[in-house]
């Protein structure tokens, strides 16, 4: 591991989330958090994700909201029910015509929202814990100087303990191995739950589909520097898992995201050729790479 980050990871990484809710909002003082879901025909899990955090509304949460990016299924009402308030992406910035892909909704939430710091929380988890919020909040209320904090968990796949982060272990580390090593010691560089400081996410750009992860670790760092990021740990995080030809389209746009942010000149968009099996045959399977970029908030709204 690269001397800097060994320092940060053992500055920075809390294997064991002790805080209470009692200690964060006293540490939260007069600030507000706002947490996020976005969402995408998650009708059989976002209620439950919604249902732990429901509890913290009014105390360490001040707002709590589903952004829908254009579900087909009963994502909206479901969530409505169990407590959020949804926002459609169409609801805010109207006069922008949507994106495809989380990162474009993540974007828009910063319109739909005003809390000073935001806590980002995948709709898809499986068995979302209550204090997965808390311990993404800790270093951002208790640690002068942090504006981004990453989640780190234990994936399982297939009834498997482990194995799951695919992309992030094939790809994601490596690759930031070799682009950035300053953040080898990140241990989920890909991870959806996230919290942030307005401050900072206002300040940069969005990577509209799957390169938002990676987009806004890379641009944190290289605005706040390492000490301005953390990680924590959330245990376990179970989700639906995708097949491997999803993984494949994931991968390239998580590339295309990250060599843009290291100033490597290479096609972020384009095609990505896969192949399939057609009887006897393998046959080409070719998909279009997105690679749009939403520009800093504060450009947007002047704020």
């Amino acid at each position: 591991m690269h001397p800097a980050a060994r320092a940060w990871f053992a500055e920075r990484t809390w294997q064991d989330t002790g805080w209470t809710v009692p200690e964060l909002v006293l540490a939260k003082g007069s600030r507000t958090v706002s947490v996020v879901l976005p969402a995408l025909d998650e009708e059989s899990t976002v209620g439950r994700v919604v249902a732990s955090v429901r509890p913290l509304l009014g105390s360490l949460v001040d707002e709590l909201v589903v952004i829908d990016s254009g579900s087909t299924d009963r994502t909206i009402e479901v969530a409505a029910a169990a407590g959020a308030r949804v926002v459609r992406r169409t609801d805010v910035l109207a006069d922008l015509d949507p994106l495809p892909g989380k990162g474009e909704v993540l974007w828009r939430s910063l319109a739909a929202t005003s809390g000073d710091l935001l806590v980002f929380l995948d709709s898809d988890l499986v068995d979302p814990s209550g204090g997965f919020v808390p311990a993404l909040l800790g270093p951002l209320l208790g640690e002068p100087g942090v504006h981004l904090v990453k989640a780190f968990y234990r994936r399982p796949l297939g009834g498997e303990e482990s194995g799951g982060g695919r992309v992030t272990e094939l790809m994601a580390r490596p690759l930031l191995s070799v682009l950035r090593p300053e953040l080898s010691g990140v241990i989920q560089p890909l991870a959806g739950e996230c919290a942030a400081s307005r401050e900072l996410l206002e300040s940069v750009p969005f990577a509209a589909g799957y390169g938002v992860e990676i987009g806004l670790l890379l641009d944190a760092h290289t605005m706040v520097g390492l000490p301005g990021l953390a990680q924590v740990n959330l245990g376990v995080r179970q989700h639906r898992n995708r097949r491997l030809a999803e993984l494949g389209r994931m991968a390239r746009e998580i590339l295309g995201t990250a060599l843009a942010r290291c100033g490597i000149d290479a096609a972020s968009a384009g095609e990505l050729t896969q192949f399939v099996q057609v009887d006897a045959e393998w046959l080409p399977d070719t998909t279009a790479v997105r690679a749009a970029d939403r520009p800093p908030m504060r450009s947007v709204v002047g704020a």
